[in-house]
């Protein structure tokens, strides 16, 4: 069955499931949830204000040390008991993994009842240092702007500003709830991963808070998983006019490589791989002795990480240049988020929420974008993770258009209040 059938097959029943679920299930909202979500709304902007202005890119350890230790004094404050976690010993090392990693915000909250949810942000950007001085925090309209703003400082803001809602209704009965906030994601998370999977593995449920988009205000249930190919040819330069016979011609064979994997995308299956960067030589007259190129790969599927990876080990054995060494280096940079049917119960309560609000909610599983730490969560798990429960926005990694709505501040919090809490009382379960 191909992808676009598959798809649609999916769609149709998480549809004909809603159908039946609206009309049994009752997810009628706590009356002092509104107000305390309006009252939360500048005290999030104001956070959001706060963390805009620090900067914490993914290489930026004073940043992120700076900005992990504003993070940990707010969930103290709230109550929670709060790590702060160095990854680096145990990363997984990439072509591009730092030798030391950013810390990992870890606190933990605990309550009265059994059930063990987990909520999930970053705090890392993609931005380089004094990128802020041209781009701070502003609000124009209903749009707060800002580096980061979207992707993710706002998943961390709307995150403890729902934790906030709760105690303010002194609201306990979960078993345990964790939040986790790393500072590698946008380099893959080398440092977090090993610790986000082992969490998703020991909790009932996991939010991730990165945001929905302007264009459409809804969950996702899942994600792309991403890898790299890494290919480096060693050769022997030799002069190209006079000798270069006595050259082994490293673009030959790299030019080689390339097209030989040239047809490895799927579109059947969502798999798709292309060659995105080469480089070679040193100078027009002499026969170029490395090469180097990488490709971008993408899954929909975790089984088809082992395929791929199987088919380009087997293709890069055969030569045009033998006496050309081929390295082939291919890495599993981020695992794609799939969705299950725990996954689509909670997305199908977290609608009808939305709902008894009088607004709608998106949820579907359709792959779209790049991947997430929800992939991570739910590597090693059956339980319910569903992904973008931050507020709408646009313009991630853009540096001079990030931001998120205003007005999608109230109706985040009130989601994520209700959810935790119908969740807690265990009254989240399929039709």
């Amino acid at each position: 069955m191909n992808l676009m059938k598959r798809s649609a097959l999916a769609t149709f029943a998480l549809c004909a499931v809603c159908a039946a679920w609206m009309g049994s299930a009752s997810a009628a909202p706590d009356a002092r949830i509104a107000a305390l979500a309006a009252k939360e709304k500048p005290a999030l902007l104001q956070t959001l204000n706060q963390l805009v202005s620090i900067e914490s890119g993914s290489r930026d350890l004073e940043g992120l040390d700076k900005i992990a230790n504003l993070i940990a004094d707010k969930f103290r404050a709230l109550g929670g008991q709060v790590e702060l976690i160095d990854p680096s010993a145990d990363a997984y090392r990439m072509e591009d993994t730092p030798e030391k990693i950013g810390k990992v915000v870890r606190a933990t909250f605990k309550g009265t009842g059994s059930k063990k949810i987990m909520l999930i942000a970053h705090m890392d950007t993609v931005y380089q240092i004094g990128m802020l001085n041209k781009q701070p925090f502003r609000i124009e309209g209903d749009k707060a702007y800002g580096l980061g703003i979207a992707d993710d400082k706002q998943g961390i803001a709307v995150i403890a500003h729902t934790l906030a809602l709760l105690k303010a209704m002194d609201f306990k009965e979960y078993g345990t709830l964790t939040v986790l906030i790393n500072g590698d994601e946008e380099i893959s998370s080398p440092g977090a991963r090993k610790l986000i999977t082992q969490l998703g593995g020991e909790h009932d449920v996991v939010m991730s808070y990165e945001g929905a988009y302007v264009h459409g205000d809804k969950l996702s249930l899942a994600t792309a998983g991403i890898a790299s190919v890494t290919l480096n040819v060693t050769g022997k330069a030799s002069h190209a006019g006079s000798a270069p016979e006595l050259g082994v011609n490293a673009l030959y064979e790299l030019s080689h490589q390339i097209l030989q994997m040239r047809d490895l995308s799927d579109p059947a299956t969502g798999l798709k791989m292309n060659w995105t960067i080469s480089r070679s030589g040193s100078n027009r007259n002499v026969i170029p002795a490395s090469a180097s190129a990488g490709a971008d790969v993408r899954v929909i599927r975790v089984a088809d990480y082992d395929r791929i990876e199987q088919q380009v080990q087997e293709r890069v054995k055969k030569q045009l240049v033998p006496d050309a060494k081929v390295e082939l280096k291919f890495e599993r940079r981020r695992p794609p988020l799939e969705a299950n049917d725990a996954s689509r119960t909670l997305a199908l309560h977290a609608q009808q929420i939305y709902k008894e609000m009088g607004r709608e909610l998106g949820a579907d599983d359709k792959v779209a974008g790049g991947g997430t730490d929800a992939a991570f969560a739910a590597l090693k798990t059956k339980a319910a993770v569903v992904e973008r429960f931050g507020l709408q926005g646009f313009g991630a990694h853009s540096a001079d258009a990030e931001y998120v709505l205003i007005d999608s501040i109230e109706p985040r919090l009130s989601l994520s209040a209700q959810l935790i809490m119908d969740i807690s009382r265990d009254k989240v379960s399929a039709p």
